[in-house]
């Protein structure tokens, strides 16, 4: 049987500060290292620019080579006028330029633009759905390689007949993951950034089994996404959206739930997890990581 390992950091005065496998030497003369940052929900109230502005600061000085977003970069697009969503967006595309290292975006529900009929947007919109996204950010979904090692950057959200959203892989994507990793040799280590997550508790500790909603919190098909991984060395799998953290080890990869930049909205602590983001530091085909709470604080 191989191990499956499970560690629940979130509920906890404390945060997590060590390797997750207990590799100390991980952390040791690393050969890169980059950040995650999720749910940055970012608006000029709630003094969340300022905030915003003091986790660029504390990563410029822990100097990561890149940095990848998870998601939620602006505080909401899906049911709000268009002036409101381009306002966010222009936020966000001057704010992001604070960073010393490249970003790599990842697209989340509150980015896809116009989908709930109160924002009064119509379908024809030219910047509907995913447009918006893609004038102002990019692709919602694609790789890059960094020192042997593999990211795939998905997109984790779909539009539903009624004008809502779910965690869902998309068959055109399906198909390019299959493309992709046919590119890779096998001991390839991968690290996927998803902004719904594939796996979590957050439901089960939180609300219970059978949660409310329950298909907007995580992929609907994750099963038939990993499956697409079998035979590959999928080594971490980033998540956001919950605001939650969390770290699930399955068969060798590690899914962690990555705690949130505005933590709950900009209103404070959620759930005993503070604003903050994880660095990852990667030595040879392993890692371990921390979560750094960049000590903003409510006003």
């Amino acid at each position: 049987m191989k191990k499956i390992a499970l560690i629940i950091i979130a509920l906890s005065a404390f945060f997590f500060t060590a390797c997750t496998d207990q590799k100390d030497s991980a952390c040791e003369e690393e050969s890169f290292t980059f950040a995650f940052l999720a749910d940055i929900h970012l608006q000029p109230e709630r003094n969340a620019t300022e905030g915003f502005r003091a986790a660029i600061a504390e990563v410029n000085v822990l100097k990561p080579d890149f940095v990848i977003t998870g998601g939620d970069l602006i505080m909401d697009a899906l049911g709000v006028s268009y002036g409101r969503a381009d306002s966010l967006y222009n936020l966000y595309e001057e704010e992001v330029k604070g960073f010393d290292m490249p970003v790599y975006n990842t697209l989340g529900n509150h980015e896809v633009f116009g989908i709930y009929e109160r924002s009064g947007i119509n379908p024809d919109h030219p910047e509907y759905r995913y447009g918006m996204y893609e004038s102002r950010i990019g692709e919602t979904y694609y790789s890059f390689d960094y020192e042997g090692w593999h990211f795939m950057v998905l997109n984790s959200v779909q539009e539903t007949e009624d004008r809502r959203y779910i965690g869902m892989i998309g068959e055109e994507q399906m198909d390019w993951i299959r493309t992709d990793l046919l590119e890779l040799d096998s001991k390839t280590p991968i690290v996927v950034s998803t902004h719904i997550p594939f796996i979590t508790v957050y439901t089960q500790i939180l609300y219970g089994e059978y949660a409310p909603e329950y298909h907007g919190l995580v992929v609907e098909n994750t099963r038939e996404v990993l499956d697409l991984f079998n035979g590959y060395n999928l080594k971490l799998v980033l998540q956001g959206h919950l605001h939650y953290l969390e770290d699930i080890e399955v068969y060798g990869t590690h899914f962690i739930t990555a705690g949130a930049v505005s933590a709950s909205w900009w209103n404070g602590a959620y759930y005993g997890v503070e604003e903050g983001f994880l660095m990852v530091h990667v030595k040879g085909d392993d890692f371990c990581w921390e979560y750094v709470d960049y000590a903003w604080e409510v006003e």
